[in-house]
């Protein structure tokens, strides 16, 4: 008959401390394995992993697609911006030619003038009385004034006409018999014009 092994005083003292250890408080209940711990976190702290398919609320096939421009607005915008820079640079070249042409004819008049008073001068002599020379003469100083003609610079003498001061420069004035008051009655020099710009008024005698 085999032996019952005993059980010693310090065997007994240790399975009560790990009965004790095992064994609920009183008046409380054992853990509870759906409770949260540190290795077993809650369900409801969990969020769902998004699907891939998933679209924020607002970007669905509801939401409205992007207008297309208008191609043909755009293009008749931009065919009237053409035609506005056209315009302007159109005015801007014909602006720069005018002020070119007046400046040539300013350097021009002086000469112009000093050839008059020498045709007239040698006119005047007695000693050519068919005037040969200057007849030539006068020839070339027609072709001046057409050339200046065809650039649009015209002459202008004001003999007899009503004396008007955006034309006339009034170097004097004298009383003439039958000449009514304000006329012009004489030239003294050729006036000059571009167009409708005055390049020189005529300077004139009016009547008193």
């Amino acid at each position: 008959m085999s032996e019952v092994p005993k059980i010693t005083e310090e065997e007994e003292v240790v399975d009560a401390q790990a009965a004790a250890t095992s064994s609920p408080a009183p008046g409380t209940s054992p853990p509870s394995s759906d409770e949260d711990g540190p290795g077993n976190p809650s369900d409801s702290r969990v969020s769902r992993p998004t699907d891939a398919g998933d679209e924020p609320e607002g970007t669905g096939s509801d939401a409205p697609a992007a207008t297309e421009p208008d191609w043909q607005d755009i293009a008749l915008r931009k065919a009237a911006e053409l035609e506005n820079v056209r315009k302007q640079t159109a005015q801007r070249v014909q602006k720069a030619t005018k002020d070119g042409m007046r400046r040539v004819a300013l350097e021009l008049l002086p000469a112009l003038d000093d050839f008059e008073r020498a045709l007239a001068s040698a006119e005047a002599q007695e000693g050519d009385q068919e005037h040969h020379l200057t007849n030539g003469i006068r020839l070339v100083q027609q072709q001046m004034l057409t050339a200046l003609r065809r650039a649009g610079i015209e002459a202008y003498t004001p003999k007899g006409d009503a004396f008007d001061p955006h034309l006339h420069e009034a170097v004097a004035t004298a009383p003439v018999e039958g000449a009514t008051s304000g006329t012009v009655v004489e030239v003294y020099q050729a006036g000059y014009r571009l167009g409708d710009d005055v390049l020189r008024a005529a300077k004139v005698v009016v009547a008193a």
